[in-house]
């Protein structure tokens, strides 16, 4: 399952690029990812889920408010860096490292391509894209979590 769960917390940076690494640092956090004694280590430490939930709620606020493409050279690069980081803590604990960050950064093309399609197809079907906003974020929260679980 830790090829599959690397590929989708991938496509999570593709959606929301913060909340891959907030999820699976909260999974460190939580032992649900054993990253002890990895170079991943440091998402596991106290502080860092709430940087990165700070971050990833800054991003969620800021998606609403502002038009910038995912798809623009700087955010699509973030994407699949995040894509590539939260696919590698999956990994980790099961000394599948270099696998992982590629799956989790291919995850992160799909996800940013993919996202950007689905959400303007709702938006355009529901007629506004703050729903389609909400959604997606939703999506992208549920598909986090369901990706750390089954990197166990």
């Amino acid at each position: 399952m830790i090829p599959a769960a690397a590929f989708l917390i991938g496509v999570v940076a593709g959606l929301r690029a913060l909340t891959a690494p907030a999820v699976a640092s909260w999974a460190a956090r939580a032992g649900w990812l054993s990253l002890q004694g990895t170079p991943f280590a440091w998402l596991g430490a106290a502080v860092t889920p709430w940087i990165f939930s700070a971050a990833a709620l800054g991003e969620i606020v800021n998606d609403k408010v502002t038009t910038g493409s995912r798809k623009a050279p700087p955010a699509f690069i973030a994407r699949i860096v995040m894509g590539a980081l939260s696919g590698a803590a999956i990994g980790a604990g099961a000394g599948k490292l270099a696998a992982e960050i590629v799956l989790g950064a291919a995850g992160a093309v799909l996800g940013t391509l993919g996202g950007s399609a689905l959400r303007a197809r709702l938006a355009k079907a529901i007629g506004r894209d703050l729903p389609a906003a909400l959604i997606e974020d939703a999506i992208a929260i549920v598909l986090a979590i369901l990706a750390v679980r089954a990197g166990r």
